[in-house]
């Protein structure tokens, strides 16, 4: 079976996966929602953890609020840009006019059929952090290292997510990876599961190698994240279907070449910091708890 795999001008068929991961009636819950609902889960879990929260100085019902925060600043900012980078993007490369959403106005929020912009979602993010930060008092920093650790793994589980849509296919190409996907001409890289790929296997290690020291500079988890992401993006770009170009590269590209640079440098900023010492839990109850 190896051998005739091998022998074959492409390796791999398209698996044609049901993207609704639960039937309800005539609804349906599909695997891409899920994705976000299971890193809001994710974050929620690392943050009301003693540990974390002896860092944080949070309590658990601020993790809990602080989720909230994060996820409304993650759909906005992650539709808007979407829509932006949609409208800018040739027709012929898959994007829209505005006269599409014009005729269509349901597709301006229809995040049920994908159609998210991860920078968006990051900036969205950071703002909805903010928000929160000058309601609570909190400081940036240990929150956002914190917070971002289980970041890849839900990235990695979001693009699987655009691998069972038929979404964000990759460039056209005859090697022998390459996977004819629906609605799509000719074979093409599946750079989704590349990306997918790289998130776990370069960006999750390199956070939790940092987590592991007990002493570090505040902020120097989230920067690594700035950068590592931005290098594997990258490369992946070089192998995904590109939407807006200038001078060779890819509209993303320019933002995560951006992103490592920032990230890098920022790095090199915490480290030259003073590691902070350990933040004692607010409250001395267990679970900290309302009365």
């Amino acid at each position: 079976m190896t051998a005739a795999i091998l022998s074959s001008p492409h390796w791999f068929t398209y698996p044609n996966v049901d993207p609704v991961a639960l039937h309800v009636g005539r609804a349906g819950i599909r695997w891409y929602g899920l994705t976000y609902l299971i890193g809001a889960l994710i974050v929620y879990l690392q943050l009301q953890s003693r540990r974390s929260r002896q860092r944080t100085g949070m309590t658990i019902e601020q993790a809990q609020e602080f989720v909230v925060y994060a996820m409304m600043g993650v759909i906005v900012g992650g539709r808007i840009f979407f829509l932006i980078a949609d409208l800018l993007t040739p027709p012929q490369a898959g994007g829209h006019p505005m006269s599409y959403y014009l005729e269509n106005p349901l597709e301006l929020i229809s995040i049920w059929h994908g159609g998210m912009a991860f920078h968006g979602g990051l900036i969205g993010a950071i703002v909805g952090s903010w928000l929160f930060l000058r309601k609570t008092g909190l400081s940036f920093s240990p929150l956002a290292d914190e917070g971002i650790l289980w970041l890849p793994l839900d990235i990695a589980l979001t693009r699987c997510a655009n691998f069972i849509n038929g979404e964000l296919p990759g460039r056209l190409t005859d090697a022998p990876i390459g996977i004819h996907f629906p609605d799509f001409s000719g074979y093409r890289y599946p750079s989704q599961l590349f990306e997918a790929v790289g998130m776990v296997l370069v960006v999750l290690p390199l956070l939790w190698l940092l987590h592991s020291r007990s002493r570090r500079a505040d902020g120097i988890i989230f920067w690594a994240f700035i950068a590592a992401y931005g290098a594997v993006r990258t490369v992946v770009e070089f192998y995904r279907e590109p939407g807006i170009v200038f001078f060779g590269l890819t509209g993303a590209q320019y933002l995560t070449i951006a992103m490592l640079i920032l990230g890098v440098v920022m790095m090199w900023r915490c480290a030259r910091s003073r590691p902070s010492a350990t933040v004692p839990v607010r409250s001395a109850a267990p679970l900290n708890r309302r009365s």
